[in-house]
C-alpha cells in the first residue's frame, strides 16, 4: 500500500530522486523512509588554487530511525570518491531488506 506523502518545503537537491542535504561539514543523502541513510562527514580540509576543498571523509550508512546503528563505516580522500563508496554501500544495505 503506496502512501501520499507531503515532501519538506523550500529548495534542496535530489540526487537519482533521493535529497542530498548539506549542513556544515556535514552531508546527507538518503530517503528517511528507507531503512538506512548515508551519511559524509567531512573531517578535513585541504587548500588548492581554486580555494578549500573536502579531503579526508567519514563514511557511515546508517539506520534512518536509529542513527546511532552504524550499518558500515569507512573513510576515503576527496569527496567523489567517498561519495561514490557511500553509494555502493547504501545501496548494498538498501537491497538486503528487499
Amino acid at each position: 500500500m503506496e502512501q501520499n506523502r507531503q515532501k519538506v518545503g523550500g529548495k534542496y537537491l535530489e540526487y537519482k530522486g533521493k535529497p542530498l542535504v548539506r549542513e556544515g561539514d556535514t552531508i546527507c543523502y538518503g530517503d528517511m523512509e528507507d531503512k538506512c541513510i548515508l551519511i559524509l562527514e567531512i573531517m578535513s580540509h585541504k587548500q588548492t588554487a581554486e580555494g578549500e576543498l573536502p579531503d579526508k571523509i567519514l563514511i557511515q550508512v546508517v539506520e534512518s530511525k536509529n542513527q546511532a546503528n552504524i550499518l558500515r563505516q569507512g573513510s576515503k580522500s576527496g569527496l567523489y570518491e567517498a561519495f561514490s563508496l557511500g553509494l555502493i554501500w547504501l545501496e548494498h544495505e538498501l537491497k538486503k531488506v528487499q
